[in-house]
C-alpha cells in the first residue's frame, strides 16, 4: 500500500490556509466529535483518496481507516501473524483450491449477512469494474481485467465457498487480510459512490462523521464479533499539514499517538518522551520513481541515468544527520524484517554512494544522447515528513552531477499522489510502500508487475513478470525467496525506482493513553489503546 505510507506521516502547521486545524494543530482539547470527556483516541491520519471502499483504496491515508471498518477472513497481529477473523476455516483441497467456511452468524453493521455469496460477489465485482486492487485476485481461475466473473470462486451454501487458483500458491491464504479482499454488503455494489461516504461496516469500528480535509472519527461496531475488539470509545483521525503541530500536540497531550515523529525532533523526542516512545524495525520502504517515459530517463539513457542518480545519493549521511539513526539506507526493494532479505544482492552496488561512477555514468549518457537540460525535481507532499530528505537528495545530485536539482513540495498527499498518478510527473517523485501482508512479494508484485494500479514508474519486464508468477507459485519459502531476489537483481539493474531508506518506527504517545504498540507495518494498533475518558 503506498504511503503518505505513506513514511506518511501526518502532521500539521498553525496558520496553514489548506486545512482549518483550531480544532487541534493550536492546542485546541476538545476532539472533533465534541467528545472532549469520551475516550475517543486522537491519531494523525491523511484524507483517503477516495470513498473507503476496500478494492479502490491502495494508499494509506484511507488504508488504516478500512483496516478499521472492515474485517477479512483473516487478520495480522501486532507482529503480522495470520489468524482467522471472519473465517471459521481455510482448508486446501488439492494443489489450487481452498475450501472456505464462515463463522455463523456474521453480519454487517446495519444486521445485513456477511454470506459466502457476500465474499464472491464483491470480489467478482472489483475485478468486473477494475477497482484499484483488481490485481490482487488475479491468482483465482478465470481471471482477467474486467471479466464479469472468476470460475475458480464457487459458492456452496451460506457459510461455504472455494477458490481454485491458476497455479498452487502456498501463501495464497495469508493474502487474505489484505483489504482488496474485505467483503462489501448488496447495497455498496448498487452505488460504490454513496456507499464509500456512508459505509455500512463488519470490522471493529463503524464511521461516525468524516469532516473531508480536517477529521474523520470511527466508533466501536456494536455487532462485530471478532477479536479486534476496541478497547476505546473510538479513533479521530486528525488531518494534519504537515510535521510541526503534530508533534507539539502530542507533547500536550492534544494528540494521543503519533507513529511518526519527525525528523525535526530526532535529537529530543526520547528526552521528551520518557517511556512514552518505541523505536523498531517495521515492514515499510522509502524510494523515489522515475516514470518511464520521462525524457532522458527512458531506455538506454535512462538506465544511465538512473544508475547515476542513485550513486549521487549518500544515504549513510543523510541517515545519520537528518534521521539520527532511524532509516536505514535501502539495500533492494523489500524490508529486512522479511524473510529472504538479502543486503547483498547482484546490482546493490548501484545503491552505493560513488560519485566517481556516478559522475562518469552521467557524461556517458550526455555524450550518447545529448545533454541534460533544465531543471530535475525531487516531487514530494508536504503532510508527511519529507522536506529535510528530498533536499538533500537533490543537494547530493545537484553538486555531485552538476545540474540543478531542487525539492519540489506539494500541499497535500492526495493531492500530489493525484499529479503523478493522472500524468507523468518529470524528475523523481516520492513512493513509499506498507506492507500489505508478510511476504518480499507483495513489495514486488504490486508496484513493478506490468499494468497494476500501484505501478507507479509504469515499468514493464516480462522477465521480471515470469520471476514474480514463478515465486508465487513457489513449493517452499526459501524456493520463493530465491526467485523473488532473481527479480529483484533485475529492478537494480533497471531501477524503475530508486530505494532510498528502510524507515523504523519512531512513534510516541501522550500521557492520556497506555496500551500502545506499534505493529510489524508501524502503524498503531488502534483497537488496543486505552484512554483515561477523564482526561
Amino acid at each position: 500500500m503506498h504511503t503518505s505510507r505513506t513514511l506518511r506521516s501526518a502532521a500539521a502547521v498553525c496558520g496553514t490556509a489548506a486545512l482549518t486545524m483550531s480544532l487541534v494543530a493550536c492546542g485546541g482539547s476538545n476532539s472533533a466529535s465534541g467528545s472532549a470527556d469520551a475516550a475517543i483516541v486522537r491519531v494523525p491520519g491523511t484524507e483517503p483518496q477516495q470513498g473507503l471502499i476496500p478494492a479502490m483504496t491502495n494508499e494509506n491515508g484511507g488504508g488504516r481507516v478500512v483496516d478499521m471498518l472492515y474485517s477479512g477472513l483473516v487478520y495480522y497481529d501486532a507482529e503480522g501473524e495470520v489468524h482467522n477473523e471472519m473465517a471459521e476455516s481455510i482448508d486446501k483441497e488439492g494443489d489450487k483450491t481452498y475450501k472456505v467456511i464462515l463463522k455463523p452468524d456474521i453480519t454487517f453493521s446495519d444486521g445485513t449477512p456477511v454470506t459466502a455469496a457476500t465474499f464472491v460477489d464483491t470480489w467478482n465485482y472489483a475485478v468486473a469494474n477494475e477497482q484499484l486492487n483488481e490485481s490482487f485476485f488475479s491468482s483465482i481461475k478465470g481471471y482477467s481485467e474486467g471479466v464479469e466473473e472468476m470460475e475458480g470462486l464457487k459458492v456452496i451454501d451460506d457459510r461455504t465457498f472455494t477458490i481454485e487458483l491458476t497455479q498452487p500458491e502456498s501463501d495464497f491464504p495469508s493474502r487474505l487480510g489484505y483489504n482488496a479482499y474485505f467483503p462489501l454488503p448488496p447495497a455498496a455494489l448498487e452505488d460504490p459512490e454513496s456507499f464509500g461516504e456512508n459505509p455500512v461496516s463488519n470490522g471493529p469500528y463503524i464511521l461516525k462523521e468524516w469532516k473531508h480535509n480536517q477529521n474523520l472519527v470511527i466508533e466501536p461496531n456494536p455487532e462485530y464479533s471478532g477479536e479486534r475488539t476496541p478497547k476505546n470509545d473510538g479513533i479521530e483521525f486528525v488531518f494534519y499539514a504537515d510535521s510541526g503541530a503534530s508533534y507539539m500536540d502530542l507533547l500536550s497531550n492534544n494528540l494521543d499517538v503519533l507513529e511518526a515523529i519527525p525528523s525535526s525532533a530526532f535529537g529530543s523526542y526520547e528526552q521528551d518522551l520518557g517511556e512514552r516512545q518505541e523505536t523498531k524495525p517495521a515492514a515499510t520502504y522509502l524510494e523515489m520513481s522515475i516514470h518511464v517515459d520521462t525524457p532522458h530517463f527512458n531506455g538506454e539513457e535512462g538506465t544511465l541515468r538512473r544508475r547515476a542518480v542513485s550513486m549521487a545519493i549518500n544515504r549513510e549521511e543523510i541517515a545519520k544527520t537528518i534521521f539520527h539513526g532511524t532509516r536505514t539506507p535501502a539495500r533492494e526493494f523489500t524490508s529486512p524484517v522479511l524473510p529472504g532479505y538479502s543486503d547483498n544482492l547482484p546490482g546493490s552496488e548501484n545503491l552505493d554512494y560513488n560519485p566517481e561512477e556516478a559522475k562518469k555514468l552521467w557524461a556517458e549518457a550526455d555524450k550518447k544522447y545529448g545533454a541534460f537540460e533544465g531543471t530535475f525535481p525531487i516531487n514530494y507532499n508536504t503532510d508527511g515528513d519529507n522536506k529535510d530528505w528530498a533536499d538533500a537528495v537533490a543537494n547530493n545530485i545537484s553538486n555531485t552531477l552538476g545540474i540543478q536539482a531542487v525539492g519540489n513540495p506539494y500541499p497535500d498527499f492526495k493531492s500530489f499522489r493525484e499529479a503523478y498518478r493522472s500524468e507523468r510527473m518529470d524528475g523523481a517523485y516520492r513512493t513509499a510502500w506498507f506492507a500489505d501482508y508478510p511476504s518480499m512479494g507483495n513489495f514486488l508484485g504490486p508496484n513493478f508487475t506490468t499494468g497494476v494500479a500501484s505501478n507507479d514508474s509504469k515499468y514493464s519486464n516480462p522477465e521480471f513478470d515470469e520471476l514474480i508468477v514463478k515465486a508465487n507459485g513457489a513449493n517452499s519459502p526459501d524456493e520463493a525467496a530465491k526467485l523473488y531476489n532473481q527479480a529483484q537483481e533485475l529492478l537494480l539493474r533497471d531501477l524503475p525506482a530508486i530505494p532510498l531508506f528502510y524507515p523504523n518506527v519512531v512513534g510516541g504517545w501522550s500521557e492520556n493513553v497506555s496500551n500502545v504498540t506499534f505493529n510489524w507495518k508501524s502503524l498503531p494498533v488502534y483497537y488496543d489503546i486505552e484512554k483515561d475518558s477523564a482526561k
